[in-house]
């Protein structure tokens, strides 16, 4: 599904809205149906039935209007992003999304999804950062620690890549300077849809190897927004 997105030359704004929406009722359709066999279902039934409803592309804006609505709840719930960072792109996508449903003009409209966009860009760039301005990840450590003592359900064959520290070095090098040299792929089109296809990469490994699954599917919901962008700014 998301790889039809990669495969067109060009989004128009609305196009690129659309795409956001059919990826957004999977991903977010996934998270509730994990949560009702577990309670809550006054929350998560709705949130699913909404899912169903933008992805059958009925209802306008009102399904993201509803989302929003009870990711907002789900903030108090909760006490906050309970979920952390996939929470957080969730509802930015959605309140960036509910404000170009809700813009007078198409000026305001790209205006919304640019904030989208630029925020993508800065969600890989701000995290290359963090890592190279610390040194226990220039050294290579932090990625062995990991993998050594991380709370995620890492399995015991994974956890002995702690002990292969140049592979960690290099591997943890690699994301750094992906992450930095992010931006530059806005440049050109072929270059950034090959670096969104490596940060898709990026993610589904850290699902496959530390279980964030959510992180994978949530961040893929964003890339329309930002080849949109591209298009339209350079």
């Amino acid at each position: 599904m998301s790889a039809l997105v990669f495969l067109q030359p060009s989004l128009s704004a609305g196009e690129a809205m659309g795409w956001m929406q059919l990826l957004l009722s999977f991903a977010v359709g996934q998270q509730s149906l994990e949560h009702l066999a577990r309670g809550d279902r006054m929350i998560f039934v709705p949130r699913l039935m909404l899912c169903g409803v933008m992805g059958l592309g009925i209802g306008g804006a009102w399904p993201v209007w509803g989302l929003w609505v009870i990711s907002l709840a789900m903030l108090w719930r909760y006490q906050g992003p309970y979920n952390g960072g996939s929470d957080k792109m969730t509802m930015l996508i959605l309140s960036c999304l509910s404000l170009a449903h809700l813009a007078p003009t198409p000026f305001w409209q790209e205006m919304a999804l640019s904030y989208l966009a630029v925020q993508l860009v800065l969600s890989y760039f701000v995290s290359g950062w963090v890592k190279v301005v610390n040194p226990e990840w220039r050294c290579g450590e932090a990625l062995c620690d990991v993998f050594r003592f991380s709370a995620y359900p890492v399995s015991e064959a994974l956890r002995s890549l702690a002990e292969r520290p140049r592979f960690l070095f290099v591997m943890g090098w690699a994301v750094i300077l992906f992450e930095l040299v992010f931006p530059l792929a806005l440049l050109d089109p072929v270059a950034l849809k090959l670096a969104l296809l490596c940060a898709a990469g990026f993610h589904f490994s850290n699902a496959c190897f530390f279980g964030l699954n959510r992180f994978f599917w949530i961040w893929l919901c964003a890339y329309p927004a930002l080849i949109w962008f591209q298009d339209r700014i350079f």
